[in-house]
């Protein structure tokens, strides 16, 4: 399977969402509602007070996560995903969304929490590196990184291993690792800042 060099653009996702009301089965799918469902326990009985979700798709993540945050800030680059995602979300006035292109487009603000699940392996080395330098400034020390990612071959930049790997090799000076599980098809790993 020959690879993407480049960090898959906005509209491979556009085109994924206006071709299919449930790409990747994230609404329908007893696995990614397992995988959902293993991703909040891991962030046990804490609550944040300023989380971000990067590549929130059409906000079924986000609807769970939003129990553990006073206030969750949601990106994505379709806006088709998007426009679902707020309908889903419209009853929850402390989430909220933008149409941004990360790492290239990210807030200017800190959180304590930042979930990266299933995005990271669609940018490359380069976008690798500033999403690092971006976490280094912008999540909070106590606050925690959620990384969560399949382990399968794709034609992505990136495989789940690389993700973690890479990542850590950037900001693992500053983040102890609090969980690091391998699932099926699946790893989770959740590191908390430690300065």
């Amino acid at each position: 399977m020959t690879r993407h060099a480049a960090s898959m653009p906005p509209e491979y996702f556009e085109a994924m969402f206006l071709g299919t009301p449930d790409p990747w089965d994230l609404e329908t799918s007893a696995y990614e509602q397992a995988k959902y469902r293993h991703s909040i326990e891991a962030l046990g009985a804490r609550r944040y007070a300023a989380g971000l979700e990067v590549g929130c798709a059409k906000g079924v993540l986000t609807r769970s996560l939003a129990g553990k945050v006073a206030s969750l800030f949601s990106l994505d680059v379709s806006g088709t995903a998007l426009r679902a995602a707020r309908r889903r979300c419209a009853d929850l006035d402390h989430v909220g969304f933008a149409n941004m292109r990360f790492p290239a487009q990210a807030p200017d603000r800190d959180f304590d929490l930042i979930v990266l699940s299933e995005v990271a392996y669609y940018w490359d080395d380069d976008d690798l590196a500033q999403t690092g330098v971006w976490l280094q400034e912008h999540l909070v020390p106590g606050g925690d990184l959620l990384l969560v990612h399949w382990t399968g071959e794709t034609d992505y930049p990136q495989n789940g291993d690389e993700v973690v790997n890479k990542l850590h090799a950037i900001v693992g000076k500053q983040v102890s690792v609090s969980i690091a599980e391998r699932r099926m098809h699946y790893r989770l790993d959740l590191w908390r800042k430690t300065r």
